[in-house]
């Protein structure tokens, strides 16, 4: 592996990662690995050393994180055209680690770490959302998952009062509470081109296979084949989508009436309601948005 830079979230897993990341460098040099590292400060810090790791030339960066840190760093090597350049290794130290069940990456750090000292590349699709900020049209991309609605107040919820919990426990305290106050709504879907209305619960866009700690969401899901998996959770009642939520961590729930699955390129969701959005369980904007496609845009060392 080239000289590499690491990106270092020590708050990732209610702070596990500040207490493994000593054994963690302790491995790397051990390997042999010859890596400079920074730690994020803040929410954004890690889509800014990003930037500035891709602008420098480092050919490899090593997220040290959760799934967010992942979302981070890749916003920053996608702001400096920098996705097919940069090989990207993940060492799942967060709370869900939900991406790398798809990818197929080991939980245990140990494992992810050796893995590392003698890499195998692999190309995969990343989607994009634009949506609207203050105002303001805005681009995000997502390696994992994107969605609407009920979906993104989970994610508030989680985010502001329960993640310290960890990952299935702060999700479903999340579900519970968004409940009480969520509204179905009925919205304008544009899907690869046919129109639609229909009212929802959630809109969800998947790239890998599991969401919010473990959940089976998009079971078909194949992060290289070009498409974005939908789930789209039609005018579900509130009891019905508590006795469903097994369903969905077992991958089962596709038989549902009230859910559609199927895929697409391209999703445009022009409602201009206040409707929160969110990619990789990180909070964004409001609707209007537009979930895309972008085929081979990254490359993961596994």
């Amino acid at each position: 592996m080239s000289y590499a830079r690491i990106i270092v979230n020590p708050v990732a897993g209610a702070g596990r990662t500040a207490r493994e990341w000593p054994r963690i460098k302790d491995l790397f040099r051990g390997q042999g690995l010859r890596f400079e590292h920074d730690e994020t400060e803040a929410p954004g810090h890690a889509i800014e050393l990003a930037k500035d790791a891709a602008n420098k030339g480092y050919e490899t960066i090593i997220s040290i994180g959760g799934d967010g840190t992942i979302h981070e760093i890749v916003n920053g090597m996608y702001a400096v055209g920098s996705t097919k350049d940069v090989n990207l290794g993940i060492v799942c130290t967060g709370t869900g680690s939900d991406y790398a069940r798809t990818i197929g990456i080991p939980r245990r750090f140990e494992e992810a770490c050796r893995r590392l000292s003698e890499p195998k590349k692999r190309t995969v699709d990343l989607g994009a959302i634009e949506y609207s900020n203050n105002g303001k049209k805005t681009e995000r991309v997502f390696v994992n998952f994107a969605g609407m609605g009920f979906d993104a107040e989970i994610v508030r919820r989680t985010t502001r009062s329960f993640k310290a919990l960890g990952s299935t426990l702060s999700y479903l305290l999340g579900v519970f509470t968004t409940l009480v106050s969520y509204r179905n709504r009925e919205i304008n879907m544009i899907i690869d081109g046919e129109e639609s209305m229909k009212k929802v619960c959630a809109v969800i866009a998947s790239n890998g296979r599991y969401a919010g700690g473990g959940m089976f969401a998009a079971p078909d899901a194949d992060p290289s084949d070009g498409l974005l998996d939908l789930m789209i959770i039609g005018d579900i009642g509130k009891v019905d989508l508590i006795r469903s939520l097994p369903s969905i961590y077992k991958g089962t729930h596709a038989s549902h009436p009230k859910v559609t699955m199927m895929r697409a390129r391209e999703v445009e969701i022009p409602s201009e309601q206040s409707l929160s959005l969110q990619a990789d369980g990180e909070l964004l904007g409001i609707l209007p948005a537009r979930f895309r496609i972008i085929p081979s845009a990254l490359n993961l060392m596994v």
